[in-house]
């Protein structure tokens, strides 16, 4: 399946410059890149909610949680520009930097995750986990959700489905409906546990050893599944029981998007045997990591050294330790919990207008609007869906897709986002379903 809402070059008339620049991109990226929207946008400029083409128009961006404490966030422009004029060296020397941001990390999680290791990228930070979690289990099943994205690497990807048929996943990977309230007859909860039992039968049918259980704890690429909470903790037994381990992938959920958890596991009351994290923990500058159970990581440590170039490098540290105490500082996790609240009333309203909304659900700063063909079939309507995006595209609203129909609205704005910027969302969003 073509990736949704991207750019179809030849399909609408560009500028001469961004013509200019389509081409070149052609020549010397190659084929394998994609444009988002039907028609691209050229960025010049980023500040807090906002982005801005050549032309000086402001875009409300409501997608990007790379940039989660804002676009060019002084603070954290302040705290790399300082940090690359005084020293940029790696983990092989001693620096207090990464023991300071490693620690200050640390406090926010559970206490029995007592180790974070660091890498560039969530693809990354996963790549790793799967890696320890192998050496500790002996396993090298792996269970995920249906439509799920952990990241781009080749193990990785082989338990990445939502990258396409084109993109074989492992024989050792087994696939489990996601937990969608909204299409899952009776109890969320225990139709997960029983689907993860099952995975696991399956693998043991076939001779494979489990490995690890990993989710994204909203399960983002599925369609933001935000309720009901606390549905986690039969699938994490089931694993355990199994003698594979947990990971939740945070590099969506966490940093306090959802409000009223740092976490997104936390929402369902279980503590992994390891955490990845990534995009948002830099605000931009690449730094991810894996947070772990000591245990988990000692026999990995003792028998596999592990060293990445870039990775925990003192401007990427300073750079994380910055977005922690914006978050602190400015209160964000609140902001989250308060704005996000007030979306959600608002996206409700815009659902009572329109048939064509069929769900909406969220948590603290990530919501999802599901739209469908019509509300008893519950049938994904991705033509509107797309429809609806570039109209929002068009007035001056970022967001995008999500979903295996690709008929889920995401909505993910920084964590600076404000009541003001909510209702520009609201209203844009009501006047892109009244022209269906």
């Amino acid at each position: 399946m073509s990736m949704p809402n991207a750019f179809v070059p030849g399909s609408v008339a560009l500028s001469a410059q961004d013509e200019a620049l389509v081409a070149r991109r052609a020549r010397v990226l190659g084929p394998a890149y994609r444009l988002m929207y039907e028609e691209p946008l050229h960025f010049v400029r980023g500040e807090g909610v906002w982005l801005y083409d050549t032309e000086g128009r402001a875009f409300l961006d409501a997608y990007n949680n790379v940039a989660s404490v804002g676009h060019c966030h002084p603070h954290v422009v302040e705290a790399i520009r300082r940090q690359v004029g005084t020293l940029a060296t790696n983990t092989r020397y001693l620096h207090g930097l990464i023991l300071d941001y490693a620690e200050k990390l640390l406090a926010t999680l559970p206490a029995a995750l007592g180790h974070v290791m660091f890498a560039c990228t969530g693809s990354e930070a996963n790549d790793l986990a799967t890696r320890i979690a192998r050496a500790y289990t002996g396993g090298t099943g792996i269970i995920i959700t249906d439509f799920a994205y952990h990241g781009l690497t080749l193990a990785v990807s082989e338990y990445s489905p939502t990258l396409g048929n084109a993109v074989h996943l492992g024989s050792h990977v087994r696939r489990v409906t996601a937990p969608a309230a909204y299409r899952t007859e009776g109890d969320v909860a225990a139709a997960f546990e029983a689907g993860v039992r099952a995975a696991i039968a399956d693998l043991h049918r076939h001779g494979i050893k489990p490995a690890m259980l990993i989710v994204d704890s909203l399960f983002t690429s599925d369609g933001i599944l935000t309720e009901p909470t606390a549905f986690l903790k039969g699938a994490v037994d089931a694993i355990h029981e199994a003698g594979g381990l947990f990971v939740a992938d945070e590099v969506q959920p966490g940093f306090g998007r959802t409000g009223d958890t740092m976490w997104g596991f936390q929402r369902h009351g279980v503590v992994p045997d390891m955490v990845t994290l990534g995009k948002p923990m830099g605000n931009g500058q690449p730094i991810s990591g894996v947070v772990i159970r000591p245990e988990v990581v000692d026999s990995f440590g003792r028998n596999a050294r592990y060293f990445n170039t870039f990775a925990g490098n003192a401007v990427s540290c300073a750079a994380a330790l910055a977005v922690l105490e914006v978050i602190e500082r400015e209160g964000l996790m609140a902001n989250a919990r308060d704005v996000g609240a007030y979306l959600l009333d608002g996206l409700k309203g815009v659902a009572a207008r329109h048939e064509a909304v069929g769900d909406v659900r969220g948590a603290g700063l990530f919501a999802a609007v599901e739209i469908v063909a019509d509300r008893a079939s519950r049938a994904p309507d991705r033509e509107l869906t797309s429809r609806v995006v570039n109209r929002m595209r068009q007035d001056g609203v970022l967001i995008s897709v999500c979903g295996p129909g690709y008929n889920i609205l995401k909505i993910r704005p920084p964590l600076v986002f404000t009541r003001e910027n909510a209702d520009t969302f609201v209203d844009v969003l009501d006047r892109a379903l009244a022209a269906r």
